[in-house]
């Protein structure tokens, strides 16, 4: 690590292979804490290049274990984490939504290291058991038509740092890695980022896979679809801007939208939405995202279509019949 350290503080950057390598001995446990904090650092004072994440990507998807999903067309809806909004959880809720219209949903997620909580930290507190059994989570897309999978169990990278990256508080390169490194490569994918400059280089990196996929970015700075104000959206056919009324037919202030003061908070605002006792304002926000996700699988002819069966998702109670159905499943 001595060697690699002296290169990024002479300002220079990491090959594809060296990144790879690197992220690799991470994984195994070669590096002590204090080498991997110091690693970790010099990304928080500039940005990483193309070569870096993808030499990262590569390590992650080499050491990660796989989950074989054989003729199953699944999706994901994830966002880098990192914008300091303090948002409720929007992609997870936006899964179950998805889930409730009949669409396969392999959600890939992590507990909170910049925010107050992730959607593991959700997902545990409704009850659901964190695995890494194909067979268990195969039963589970079928029969709730959504599994969840806690990055750590997956990546032995990710274990290694959490404690690093809990402790930092701030975000790192690993909240641009998650939505890259999905261990059930879903055919479709909603990423949320929080910059222009990180939705390039996903735009990129995106275009090199057969997936279909959307690239999503408030210009206030959300990782994703927030409404309160204009949204980029980048899909393999190009980019366009949106406005609030155009996604979610209304915009709204920041503070309809944030995600409460502690885990228990985050965990009844998210009941409550697909109960269907959320405000305007939220259930707006997750019907956009959700929306956007349907939009990008083909099975519907607008965008409009694409809303209106998201929105049957949830005021049906199929979104909310998801999530029972997968928490009756944990055993």
């Amino acid at each position: 690590m001595k060697r690699i350290l002296n290169i990024l503080f002479e300002h220079k950057t990491l090959n594809r292979q060296t990144a790879k390598e690197v992220l690799v001995n991470i994984g195994k446990g070669i590096y002590n804490e204090h080498e991997i904090t110091a690693f970790m650092t010099v990304f928080l004072m500039r940005s990483i290049t193309l070569q870096e994440l993808q030499g990262f990507q590569d390590a992650l998807l080499d050491l990660c274990f796989r989950m074989h999903f054989e003729g199953i067309n699944t999706i994901d809806i994830v966002g880098t984490g990192g914008d300091g909004k303090n948002t409720f959880n929007i992609s997870t809720l936006s899964c179950f939504i998805v889930a409730g219209t009949g669409h396969k949903v392999t959600k890939h997620g992590n507990y909170g290291a910049s925010t107050i909580s992730g959607a593991s930290n959700v997902m545990q507190m409704l009850g659901y058991k964190f695995k890494n059994n194909n067979e268990e989570l195969l039963k589970e897309l079928e029969l709730a038509n959504i599994c969840f999978m806690h990055a750590p169990l997956f990546h032995p990278a990710l274990k290694n740092v959490a404690a690093i990256r809990k402790n930092l508080g701030i975000r790192t390169f690993f909240n641009m890695l998650g939505p890259l490194v999905n261990p059930a490569l879903p055919s479709f994918s909603i990423i949320g980022v929080y910059n222009l400059e990180m939705a390039r280089l996903y735009n990129y990196l995106m275009q090199q896979t057969p997936d279909r996929f959307a690239i999503v970015h408030a210009l206030d700075g959300y990782d994703e679809i927030s409404l309160t104000g204009d949204t980029k959206i980048i899909t393999r056919e190009g980019e366009k801007i949106y406005s609030a009324i155009e996604l979610g037919g209304m915009e709204i202030k920041p503070e309809s939208i944030t995600g409460g003061e502690s885990v228990e908070d985050a965990t009844r605002i998210f009941t409550n939405i697909l109960m269907g006792k959320g405000t305007r304002e939220q259930e707006a926000v997750v019907l956009a995202n959700a929306a956007t996700a349907l939009n990008v699988t083909g099975r519907y002819r607008s965008y409009e279509e694409s809303f209106a069966a998201a929105k049957e998702s949830l005021q049906s109670g199929k979104a909310f019949d998801s999530l029972q159905k997968l928490i009756a499943l944990q055993s």
